[in-house]
C-alpha cells in the first residue's frame, strides 16, 4: 500500500482562503475512520441537498486510500486531512472545524460518516430554522434509520426519555436540546464562543462537553423537529434502572466500556455537571451491586471515573478501540 502525505489536499472551484463575496458561506465536516462505503452514502446525501455546503472537509482518522477516493468523487468542492493518528471524533471534529473556520465558513456543519441527512431539506431547514428563532447553533432531529419514527438517541425532557418523535409534540422547535455531532449547524460566533471539542475525551464524552459549553455561555441553541438526520440507533449501550424510570450507559465493548467511565469522571467534575456526580454514583452503584451482582464492575467503574476526576487521561486503554 502506497504511503499517503500527510498533508491536505484540496479540491474544487471553492478552495481559495480569500474572503468570499457570500455572506454564508457554509462548510460541512465530516470525521470518518475506514468505512469508505459509509462515506460514500453519507456525502453522496450531503450533496444531494438543496442548499449544497460551499465545501467539504473530511478527516480521515484512517489515512486510507479508499476513503481519498470517495471524497475526491464526492462532486463538490473539497478539503480531504489524512491523519495517520487516530484522533477520535473529538480531535478529527476540532482539526475540521478549525479547517472550515481557516477556509473564511460562516456556518459549520457536523457529520459522523455512519449517518446522513434525511432528506434533500435537511440542510435548508436547519437554516431557515437558525434565521426564524435566532439560534447560533441547531440540530436536526436524529432518528433511528431503520425505523424514522424513533429517535436514535434518547433525549431527556425534564424528569422523562423521550425515545420516538411523536411524544416531542407539534412544535418546530425544541430548545435547549442537540445532538451536536449528527448534523449540528454551527455558526460562527458559536464556535467562536463555545470552542473545539477536547480531544482527550476519546470516543465518550465529547458531545457532551461541548454540549456543557453551549449551555454555559447563553447562546440559543435547539433541535429543529422538522429537519431529519438519519443515523443507527444508539440505544444497545443504555442499561435501564427501575423499570426504565433511570437508565445507565455501560457499553458493551471492554475498552469503550473504561472509556466512557473514565470521561463520565471528568465531566461530572466540570461547571455546570457536578450535579451529575451523586445521582451517578447511586445508578453506578445501583446497577452494578444490586442489579447485575458484579462487585469488580463496580470498582472497575469507580477506578475509572476517579481518574478521569484527576484528569489522569494517560492511563487510558489503546486508541485503536475507535
Amino acid at each position: 500500500m502506497p504511503h499517503l502525505p500527510l498533508t491536505a489536499s484540496v479540491h474544487g472551484p471553492a478552495t481559495a482562503v480569500s474572503a468570499s463575496a457570500d455572506p454564508t458561506r457554509l462548510v460541512c465536516v465530516v470525521v470518518t475512520r475506514d468505512r469508505a462505503p459509509l462515506l460514500r452514502r453519507c456525502l453522496r446525501a450531503v450533496a444531494a441537498q438543496t442548499r449544497r455546503p460551499d465545501h467539504v472537509v473530511v478527516v480521515d482518522n484512517g489515512a486510507h486510500p479508499d476513503t481519498e477516493r470517495v471524497v475526491a468523487e464526492c462532486g463538490l468542492p473539497h478539503t480531504y486531512l489524512p491523519s495517520r493518528a487516530n484522533l477520535g471524533g473529538a480531535g478529527g471534529f476540532a482539526y475540521g472545524v478549525l479547517t472550515a473556520r481557516a477556509l473564511g465558513a460562516d456556518w459549520v456543519w457536523l457529520a459522523d460518516d455512519d449517518g446522513m441527512p434525511g432528506s434533500p431539506w435537511t440542510l435548508g431547514r436547519l437554516l431557515a430554522c437558525a434565521a426564524d428563532h435566532d439560534l447560533d447553533v441547531v440540530s436536526p432531529l436524529v432518528v433511528d434509520e431503520e425505523d424514522p419514527d424513533r429517535l436514535a438517541f434518547p433525549l431527556r425532557r425534564g424528569l422523562r426519555w423521550v425515545r420516538r418523535a411523536a411524544e416531542l409534540g407539534p412544535d418546530v422547535l425544541v430548545p435547549d436540546v442537540a445532538n451536536l455531532f449528527n448534523g449540528a449547524l454551527f455558526s460562527a460566533r458559536a464556535l467562536d464562543v463555545v470552542g473545539v471539542p477536547d480531544s482527550r475525551l476519546f470516543v465518550r464524552g465529547d458531545e457532551v462537553e461541548i454540549h456543557r459549553r453551549l449551555r454555559r455561555s447563553g447562546l440559543a441553541f435547539g433541535t429543529c423537529a422538522p429537519a431529519a438526520y438519519h443515523h443507527p440507533q444508539g440505544h444497545d449501550d443504555w442499561a435501564p434502572l427501575w423499570g426504565g424510570r433511570a437508565h445507565v450507559l455501560v457499553p458493551r465493548d471492554p475498552s469503550r466500556r473504561d472509556l466512557t467511565f473514565r470521561n463520565l469522571g471528568y465531566l461530572t467534575n466540570q461547571p455546570g455537571l457536578r450535579w451529575r456526580r451523586g445521582p451517578d454514583a447511586l445508578r453506578y452503584a445501583w446497577y452494578f451491586l444490586v442489579q447485575q451482582r458484579d462487585p469488580a464492575g463496580f470498582a472497575n467503574w469507580r477506578s475509572h471515573h476517579r481518574a478521569g476526576r484527576l484528569e489522569h487521561f494517560g492511563s487510558a486503554p489503546s486508541r485503536r478501540v475507535a
